[in-house]
């Protein structure tokens, strides 16, 4: 009876002790100090009541965590792949130089020999070539995959994206010198019969590897900054569509958001980027989630490249 009774003594005692410690913050020596009692006495409570269940120590570890919700999300979504950036911030710019750097070791892993990398143009993709590495590969081949003239003065950085992936992998790339979208169809197609436009176009249906970012339907997104859309149009798009891929505009439900608008878009088809060994999806940030998410479940993707809060708020759509 009184070896029970010094057994709930101690259980009480050693209670206190994780309260104080692990609840109050306080130090061993100030538990010590306050309770009366040596530290070293403290220190055994505290292994005391972790080795009888007392308390349970859970650590979070976000490197591990993220393993974890980068399964769910190639599950989710029937993904090859999903790498994600820790991220705590939510700003685009900081977002984008992680991203830039998780997507340009990707390339190094996939790129082989005689790999053919089709590219967009952005912010995102800007990242990416600022972090490509001197490649190894022989052989290797890059495409623009849309047109990137604009008659605006705000830089898409189409340029230095090509030159910075033709210097990382030895190459010269077949660029599409076209703005994105032409004022009218019938003009795009005229355009387009010309042989050596037509042969950029198929080298870019070609590729193996696609690599491109999500667009927002934001007043400030890139695209309704560029001269493309006159205000009636950009009034329409914001209200059918949730964002773009490859400058072709989708809706919630992944689906072409406006036939007008898309017949007269110059480069790949969505339906192309379907057939890809890698479509490379890099996008992150709150305000992106969307158009990520329409074109994930529109399959025009099969990697996925976005950071941590972006992941975690994808899983729960």
């Amino acid at each position: 009876m009184e070896k029970r009774q010094d057994n709930f003594k101690k259980i009480k005692l050693a209670l206190k002790v994780c309260h104080l410690y692990y609840e109050d913050g306080l130090s061993q020596n100030e538990i010590a100090k306050q309770l009366g009692i040596s530290r070293p006495t403290i220190s055994r409570l505290l292994t005391y009541a972790r080795d009888n269940n007392l308390v349970r120590i859970e650590i979070s570890d976000p490197i591990n965590d993220l393993g974890v919700i980068e399964k769910k999300l190639e599950d989710k979504y029937k993904l090859k792949k999903v790498l994600i950036s820790f991220d705590a911030t939510d700003n685009s710019h900081l977002i984008n130089e992680k991203l830039g750097e998780l997507t340009a070791n990707y390339l190094d892993q996939i790129v082989t020999d005689n790999s053919s990398i089709g590219i967009s143009w952005g912010k995102t993709i800007e990242s990416v070539a600022d972090h490509l590495h001197n490649s190894t590969r022989n052989g290797v081949s890059v495409v623009q995959l849309k047109g990137s003239v604009s008659s605006s003065d705000m830089n898409n950085f189409a340029n230095d994206i090509v030159k910075k992936f033709s210097a990382a992998f030895h190459t010269n790339a077949l660029t599409l010198p076209l703005p994105v979208i032409f004022d009218d169809s019938v003009t795009k197609e005229i355009v387009l019969k010309d042989r050596f436009i037509s042969e950029i176009i198929h080298a870019g249906e070609r590729t193996n590897i696609a690599l491109f970012t999500a667009g927002t339907v934001r007043s400030d997104a890139m695209l309704f900054n560029l001269g493309y859309f006159n205000k009636n149009e950009i009034n329409r798009l914001q209200s059918n569509a949730v964002g773009d891929i490859v400058s072709r505009f989708i809706s919630r439900n992944g689906s072409v958001a406006d036939s007008t608008i898309n017949e007269r878009t110059v480069g790949i088809s969505l339906e192309e980027l379907k057939h890809k060994e890698y479509a490379i999806l890099v996008a992150g940030s709150s305000r992106k989630v969307q158009p990520i998410h329409a074109a994930l479940i529109g399959g025009y993707a099969n990697v996925l490249i976005t950071d941590s809060q972006s992941a975690e708020t994808l899983l729960s759509m």
